[in-house]
């Protein structure tokens, strides 16, 4: 009798006669104690073999990307950051959102950073990669909030000078929810009990610290046992996440279109729509396609790939993820280079802020108390397109 291994599971083979035509000796009993933990390290040895051909060369691409995607993340809403602080810009109304925003991005690129750094074939800090994921989970909702945040802010701003301009009364100002505080109320249950049932040996193992819990591009044998409070917090993870991306996602649409009807209301009641309240009006039509087109290009292959992971895992195997997984690390690590540009430097409110405030004693000619009530109004007529 001997033992055979085919490298999944070791069975038993029993031996006929041998050539010298001695008898045959039928194994009656047989007594022996198989190391299981053993073989399942061999097993599991063999797994990574397995995957480290395929997949190695993808998570290193990946690797590359995220890296150098989240270099040019930091730059960009450093950049934002820098700026509103050099220039004392960080107490105005319609500055501190994109600063809240540019501040959350830059978190989150600093996450992508050193997840990148961490990300070696054979890390062992499992731990560390798990509570880092939950960490940039947090950093990415709280951005999808302040997203909407911002654009909330210039809606609302809007409409503030529509009721100012109507009735000349300013419009009821609406709380806003502290929106860092939601993320963490989401989160917190993961990093307890993934840390209580030790998750974090079955969802970082394949890919280590790279991007979000999204799952291996290439299944192997050795990952094949998942406790079932670790699959419960596998799908909450997800859900939240596609949760709160429609939540904004849809926001920035309804407040875009509604911000689009108040303008034409604004410029209708004062009687005259001339050629630049036309180009105004394009200029926001224009935004209400890139704003929500910025948040899904973003977003896009991360909501596809957590669209899979809920309805059938076995689709981003191979190919499709690997497809998927590389333009995640492009859009999703690019959101701080992509923010900067669309809410912050294209603006050309943000950009002419610093200069737009005009001091009495700087002026040539002091204006009467009279003359500053109306050289206002104008300037709130004016400024109206400033807020699209």
């Amino acid at each position: 009798m001997r033992i055979v291994s085919n490298g999944v599971q070791p069975y038993i083979v029993q031996t006929g006669v041998d050539t010298d035509g001695e008898t045959q000796e039928e194994v009656t009993t047989f007594r022996m104690k198989l190391d299981v933990s053993e073989w399942m390290h061999r097993v599991e040895e063999r797994g990574r073999n397995v995957m480290t051909q395929p997949a190695s060369c993808v998570y290193s691409i990946v690797r590359c990307i995220q890296m150098t995607m989240a270099v040019l993340s930091i730059l960009g809403a450093g950049s934002i950051i820098a700026y509103a602080v050099y220039k004392r810009l960080v107490r105005k109304p319609e500055v501190l959102p994109l600063f809240l925003l540019s501040l959350t991005d830059l978190l989150l690129a600093l996450s992508w950073m050193v997840g990148g750094l961490l990300f070696t074939q054979n890390c062992d800090a499992y731990d560390i990669c798990y509570n880092l994921h939950i960490v940039e989970q947090t950093l990415y909702m709280a951005s999808f909030f302040y997203t909407l945040h911002y654009v909330w802010v210039l809606y609302a701003g809007l409409s503030r000078k529509y009721y100012r301009r109507l009735n000349g009364l300013p419009a009821e100002s609406v709380l806003i929810s502290p929106y860092s505080l939601l993320p963490l109320m989401l989160t917190v249950p993961v990093f307890v009990a993934g840390n209580v049932f030790r998750c974090y040996t079955s969802f970082t193992q394949p890919y280590r610290c790279l991007l979000m819990h999204t799952g291996a591009v290439y299944l192997t044998s050795y990952v094949t046992t998942e406790v079932t409070a670790c699959i419960v917090i596998q799908k909450y993870c997800m859900a939240i996440f596609l949760a709160t991306f429609l939540l904004t996602f849809i926001g920035i649409m309804i407040l875009m279109c509604k911000a689009r009807s108040l303008y034409k209301r604004v410029v209708t009641s004062q009687g005259f729509f001339g050629d630049h309240h036309w180009a105004t009006l394009r200029l926001l039509e224009r935004r209400m396609l890139l704003y929500p087109s910025a948040f899904f290009f973003c977003w896009g292959p991360a909501i596809l790939l957590a669209t899979m992971m809920l309805v059938n895992p076995d689709v981003i195997e191979g190919g499709m993820g690997v497809v998927l997984y590389i333009l995640q690390a492009f859009t999703s690590a690019s959101q701080g280079l992509l923010n900067c540009l669309v809410y912050g430097w294209t603006q050309q409110h943000f950009r002419s802020l610093s200069s737009s405030t005009l001091r009495d004693a700087n002026t040539q000619t002091p204006l009467l108390r009279s003359q500053k009530r109306n050289y206002a109004a104008l300037r709130s007529a004016a400024s109206l397109t400033n807020f699209v």
